[in-house]
């Protein structure tokens, strides 16, 4: 077995945590490597990717981890045959391994690399894609770097998306309802990301799916150039070429997925409409799972599973759910509670009360409430949710105003308040 980690957690010499038996290298990156293995139990092969905290802390930048977290919480809600499913994620104090679904056919990247596809097999890909797209829309989600690198190939020849480390969610829309967070990969982006002003997520997915479609027929980028200025340039105009075996239906499509005015470049919805992308096309549930799963009735307060204690545990480390506090400085804080969630939220309406002078509750919906200093120079947001039966986890977070109000609001009054019901530490 390759030498990922020491791990104390396994039961077998071969087995990652007793469960996987890991075998060759995938694939690697700067913070990652991908290791295909097998469930022990079960003989299923999966995917494991594993990811060093060390090198992450040792960048120096933030937004890293953040990623890492968002991209759990978004591949855990999504569901559809097209794109790669997550088993489970688990955890050390050094690693973070994501279990995935294994997609033996690797990437579309490697095969079309070899040779251009022909129009029929592109528009195939391409009809798979949409159904995965669609559906992270209509979940809110938005991948923001689409592109043959981040699409798998089964050994069925059916397409699966992956890598959303990189997505967002409808949560970072700000008050304009766009997003302002530059990424994605240089001849993949759309043109409205390069003005700085703001862009809706769905579009330039649109965008990306386009050049997706053409670098498919063509063999290679429509937006390409050595001098990444010139690259962009050529993007901001929409200069592109399409070669001679195109057929005109083609190009009339790819002049609607390549608009580089947003407004008037083609939806989801219109694209399922659309006689070249219905040509040949077998009905397929675009907005649905692939397996109907039994809906079990939403319980009053949301209850926790291993991928929300990673997502809120500090630092990726489940340690951190236990500790009595962490820097009231920071932009929030985590701790366990025995006291019942409605009890919660009822005291921190009873501190705003309380305090009229200095606080008021903002909003307030079931199981979390929001709390502003009169004068604006604070908000805190708290929520709760439920760990088990007898506990709940309580997430306050600095929702606007400066770090010296929310620590001596949140610190020296409210805090106290609310700890009295935290449990002991075990």
């Amino acid at each position: 077995m390759p030498e990922i980690e020491n791990v104390t957690e396994t039961t077998h010499k071969n087995a990652l945590f007793g469960k996987y038996e890991v075998g060759k290298l995938l694939g690697c990156g700067a913070f990652a490597k991908v290791y295909h293995a097998r469930n022990v139990q079960t003989g299923q092969s999966v995917a494991v990717k594993v990811i060093s905290k060390k090198k992450i802390s040792a960048s120096g930048t933030g937004n890293l981890m953040s990623n890492i977290k968002r991209e759990i919480s978004i591949m855990r809600r999504l569901n559809h045959r097209h794109i790669v499913k997550l088993h489970e994620v688990l955890a050390t104090k050094t690693k973070i391994y994501f279990v995935m679904e294994f997609v033996k056919g690797g990437e579309l990247f490697a095969k079309v690399a070899k040779a251009r596809f022909s129009e029929d097999l592109s528009r195939r890909y391409f009809q798979q894609l949409i159904s995965a797209v669609g559906y992270c829309h209509s979940r809110g989600v938005f991948h923001r770097d689409l592109k043959p690198e981040n699409l798998l190939v089964d050994e069925n020849g059916n397409l699966k998306v992956s890598d959303f480390g990189l997505s967002a969610v409808t949560d970072q829309i700000r008050h304009d309802g766009l997003l302002h967070t530059l990424c994605g990969t240089p001849a993949y982006v759309a043109p409205e990301i390069l003005t700085k002003k703001g862009y809706d997520g769905a579009k330039v997915d649109v965008w990306s799916c386009g050049v997706v479609l053409y670098v498919l027929n063509a063999g290679y980028l429509p937006f390409n150039d050595p001098n990444l200025m010139s690259m962009y340039k050529k993007i901001y105009k929409g200069e592109y070429r399409c070669p001679k075996w195109f057929s005109p239906e083609l190009k009339r499509f790819l002049s609607r997925l390549l608009d580089t005015n947003p407004e008037t470049r083609i939806t989801v919805d219109e694209i399922l409409r659309d006689p070249w992308f219905r040509k040949g096309y077998k009905e397929v549930n675009f907005y649905e799972e692939e397996y109907k799963v039994e809906k079990e009735e939403e319980p009053k307060v949301k209850q926790l599973n291993a991928f929300d204690l990673i997502s809120f545990s500090s630092g990726l480390n489940l340690s951190g759910l236990f500790e009595d506090s962490c820097n009231p400085a920071d932009n929030g804080e985590i701790f366990i509670s025995a006291e019942p969630p409605e009890k919660i939220v009822e005291k921190v309406e009873e501190f705003a009360k309380a305090n009229e002078n200095n606080s008021r509750v903002r909003w307030k919906k079931e199981w979390g409430v929001e709390l502003e200093g009169r004068n604006g120079n604070v908000a805190i947001g708290v929520d709760v949710y439920q760990l088990t039966d007898g506990l709940v986890v309580v997430e306050a977070k600095r929702k606007g105003g400066d770090a010296g109000s929310y620590k001596d609001m949140w610190k020296n009054k409210l805090r106290p308040l609310l700890i009295s019901g935290q449990t002991s530490q075990p």
